[in-house]
């Protein structure tokens, strides 16, 4: 207890509840080439109908959708995956009115480099690529004490005034301040893909945002900002702001009592304006690194993104990584992520040399495999699905990995990591018209040696994930995915409780304290069919005092992982009528 100087009571806590937490198993992390979407960062996605709002619909361009449709197929088996979209920073380029813009790859490199007024204004797509090209924006302000300029600018304001429920004017808000009708503060803004890129449908409004105010301190009726550049930055999910219109000079100022009305457009702004009313048409977007629906220039960049956003395990939790559509030599990059990380593995499905998937065969799958290192951290499966694109109306080949990890999440979600993702229980494949590749037993010993797991479709019994191996090429428990993923959750979460251990004694008290974290959660784990036996030693025997004078601390777990059945032997005995079989048993 600690020292006192006079009389008096004193209490102390020791907190002895420290438990191994449990650790996220079914994260999944990708990169991939996308047409729209937020670019070299990692964003996160919980749905297929987020992928659409954040990356787009797929493109018709068959390289473009296989990552796609990798991320998507995903999400038939969980709602956890942290999606990179790579781009070439030297071709593609973000849509503007002033036209190509080189650098604004998200908010981050927007805030760092775009938030202030620029010449490139007065609007810009949100992301790179040529699909910003379609968008075009209409600006709708004040008509002031006359009418727009001419008839034509009188119908297209009003035909387009028609998508609000009134015309703008003077907020309440800039009213009650400058006691004044006439500040025109108010304005409208129409997002409308003109192109029809995205939509489809030449002309169809994207986003219409009503009534907000040109003035910087501007409020809202509720007492929430209504400045336009704020609401445009924090709301559209096609557009940034840039600058002003030319005819805008006091617009961003704030409003106080003593303040006069805001311009309003004129007919010397920017685009083809109509008095009050101006149509802010995009050029200068630009998709590079695809060059056919086959080939990929951009392959390199995807593939040495993993090591950029996904290898450092302390910044991002991710316990499956999908490779995608990657040649062999691009797909080891990604397993020397998991390598690096010891926390998750990299899931890869081979790619045909002759570039034409429904030929894809035996050769093709051993030929990519042979490519590939020796890495208990990564799995292969043997090919690609035919699938419907109902977003084109077509059907096309996507890579099997991300069914792969699906078939992990779903394991995850039914039973535990530790269990095969394989099988007719685990490893049913979704969303499946038919196999390009359908390995007969022949092939699938084949495969099989080679490390390669099998997904085969069965007669009336589904398409399924026939092999649970990882690309470790000599014997041992590692060469299971279930071992594997066994030791990355005790690995993880028993670490993540050691740390706690850190700047303490090393001491019989310490040591005592690790064998109560450790050895209750392996008993558990082993109730849950994890595990077999176990045992754990943390003592003088391996703390030496070299160990002790070195500031070190180690612990010895001893683990029995549980193996699953990969063979069925049934033996099959006739016997004579009188024969017992208690007697042929014995």
């Amino acid at each position: 207890m600690p020292f006192q100087l006079s009389p008096g009571v004193i209490f102390t806590e020791t907190d002895l509840t420290l438990i191994v937490p449990t650790v996220a198993t079914t994260g999944g992390g990708m990169v991939g080439a996308f047409q729209w979407g937020p670019a070299r960062q990692a964003t996160l996605v919980e749905s297929e109908r987020e992928l659409v709002e954040k990356f787009g619909v797929p493109a018709y361009d068959a390289t473009y959708s296989r990552y796609w449709f990798t991320a998507s197929n995903f999400f038939k088996y969980g709602n956890n995956l942290q999606i990179v979209r790579e781009i070439d920073t030297e071709e593609d380029k973000t849509a503007s009115v002033g036209g190509a813009i080189t650098n604004i790859y998200n908010d981050e490199t927007y805030l760092a480099n775009f938030a202030a007024h620029t010449a490139d204004g007065p609007f810009c797509a949100k992301y790179p690529g040529e699909l910003g090209n379609s968008i075009k924006v209409y600006v709708l302000d004040h008509i002031g004490t006359t009418s727009p300029t001419d008839t034509v600018a009188s119908d297209d304001y009003y035909d387009l005034i028609d998508n609000f429920d009134g015309i703008p004017g003077t907020s309440p808000w800039a009213e009650n301040i400058t006691g004044s009708t006439e500040i025109y503060d108010e304005l409208h803004i129409l997002v409308v893909d003109e192109g029809g890129a995205f939509t489809g449908v030449a002309g169809t409004v994207l986003e219409k945002f009503s009534y907000l105010s040109k003035a910087r301190n501007a409020q809202a009726q509720d007492g929430t900002p209504n400045y336009y550049v704020d609401a445009i930055n924090n709301r559209s999910a096609y557009i940034r702001w840039l600058d002003h219109p030319d005819s805008g000079s006091d617009w961003g100022t704030d409003l106080s009592a003593s303040s006069g009305a805001f311009d309003i457009l004129s007919d010397g702004d920017a685009g083809p304006s109509l008095g009050a009313i101006t149509g802010y048409a995009f050029t200068g977007g630009a998709t590079g690194g695809i060059t056919d629906g086959t080939t990929t220039v951009l392959e390199g960049d995807v593939a040495t993104a993993y090591s950029t956003y996904f290898e450092n395990a302390e910044d991002i939790d991710i316990s499956l990584l999908i490779a995608g559509p990657l040649s062999a030599a691009n797909a080891n990059l990604v397993i020397e992520v998991a390598e690096a990380r010891k926390d998750c593995v990299a899931f890869v499905s081979p790619t045909p040399v002759s570039g034409d998937y429904s030929t894809f065969d035996l050769q093709d799958a051993i030929d990519y495999r042979n490519v590939l290192d020796s890495s208990s951290y990564g799995v292969m499966d043997s090919g690609y699905k035919l699938q419907y694109d109902n977003y084109n109306d077509r059907y096309i080949y996507t890579p099997l990995c991300a069914d792969i990890a699906g078939c992990c999440v779903r394991t995850d979600l039914n039973q535990d990591p530790w269990f095969s993702p394989a099988g007719f229980n685990r490893g049913q494949i979704r969303n499946v018209v038919r196999l390009p590749y359908n390995p007969t037993k022949t092939d699938r010993d084949e495969l099989y040696k080679k490390g390669i797991n099998p997904v085969v479709s069965f007669t009336g019994e589904g398409t399924v994930l026939y092999g649970d191996k990882t690309l470790l090429a000599r014997p041992s428990a590692f060469d299971r995915i279930n071992v594997r993923r066994l030791f990355i959750v005790l690995e993880k979460a028993i670490a993540k409780a050691s740390k706690y251990l850190l700047f303490e004694f090393n001491d019989e008290f310490t040591r005592a304290q690790f064998k109560q974290l450790v050895e209750p959660y392996l008993r558990e784990v082993q109730g849950r069919r994890g595990i077999q036996d176990f045992r754990v030693v943390c003592d003088e025997t391996n703390n030496t005092p070299q160990v002790i004078d070195s500031n070190g601390f180690v612990g010895d777990i001893y683990i029995k992982p549980n193996r699953s059945i990969n063979f069925i032997q049934l033996n099959f005995i006739a016997t004579p009528t009188g024969v017992s079989f208690d007697e042929i048993g014995a």
